[in-house]
């Protein structure tokens, strides 16, 4: 069962319920009360009913499991989970890019058309991790995605189908810049970096309470789709007004500024519906994150 949802909308419920989920539940030992859950969602602006539906949905994936506990009800996070939003944590807070001379990934990736659903979901995961497509069964990307391509073709049966090179630059016979112009789609990786610095740039200022955590939560939802699917490429294969870093900056700025008070607002709302247990004094911002 696929666990992750890349195909939720930023700021739809089920995004937002995500990111709640992936931001602070480990924290929490990995169970929080339902109504915790809900008053949180309410916070971002999800009504309950919304919420309790939203929920039902993500139980489906497998992102969540029902578990009541000194009968209080409640959800923990489904077999797998953990795992999946680790290797999230490292994409979504600490994204990488390439610099000039560093090695890439090709794979050679062979399916039939009579297996078309099976191409269709192969193309999917890459370009869900970023990798651009030079021709027909030819992926690329940089050589530190290699682990997660060798994954994504060992979870669809296709390791023995596919041949993985790490490589040094590739000589493309011409202008370099302009074949990574034809592999990615430039203009729809700037059209998520602008969206976000539209977004977000006023939401600097220092706020306190359920606001920072309104604030934080909304900025991981909006940011969390954009280092998969774009990779990071060096700056000197981009265009020279490319906006990648600085929405990058602006990330991590408006994580440095409301990621602790956050954590605070989190640990008093699921404070109050901890069973038998001594109440959190914080929830730190650990760098977690929701999607694999």
């Amino acid at each position: 069962m696929i666990l992750d949802d890349l195909d939720s909308r930023p700021g739809s419920s089920t995004s937002l319920l995500r990111s709640i989920v992936g931001m602070y539940l480990r924290e929490l030992g990995g169970w929080i009360a339902a109504p915790a859950l809900i008053e949180l969602m309410g916070a971002v602006g999800v009504a309950a009913p919304v919420t309790r539906t939203t929920i039902v949905r993500v139980k489906q994936k497998g992102l969540l499991v029902a578990e009541a506990r000194d009968g209080v009800a409640g959800l923990r996070l489904g077999p797998g989970a953990e795992r999946m939003l680790a290797r999230g944590d490292r994409r979504i807070y600490h994204p990488r890019m390439m610099a000039h001379g560093d090695r890439w990934c090709l794979a050679s990736v062979s399916v039939p058309e009579a297996e078309r659903a099976l191409r269709h979901q192969l193309r999917r995961r890459l370009q869900g991790i970023g990798c651009g497509n030079v021709s027909l069964g030819l992926w690329i990307c940089p050589a530190f995605l290699v682990d997660e391509v060798v994954e994504i073709l060992e979870e669809l049966d296709l390791r023995r189908r596919a041949t993985v090179f790490v490589t040094d630059t590739p000589d493309v016979g011409g202008d370099l810049p302009a074949a990574v112009a034809r592999w990615w789609d430039l203009p729809y990786l700037r059209s998520l970096h602008d969206a976000f610095l539209d977004a977000h740039r006023a939401d600097v200022a220092p706020v306190s309470g359920e606001q920072a955590f309104v604030t934080y939560v909304r900025a991981v939802d909006s940011w969390r789709l954009i280092p998969y699917v774009d990779p990071g490429l060096p700056a000197d294969l981009l265009p020279a007004d490319w906006p990648g870093r600085e929405s990058t900056e602006l990330f991590l700025t408006l994580r440095r500024r409301h990621g602790a008070a956050a954590g605070e607002h989190v640990a008093a709302v699921v404070g109050r519906w901890l069973p038998d247990a001594a109440r959190l004094r914080s929830v730190g911002d650990q760098g977690q994150s929701v999607v694999g």
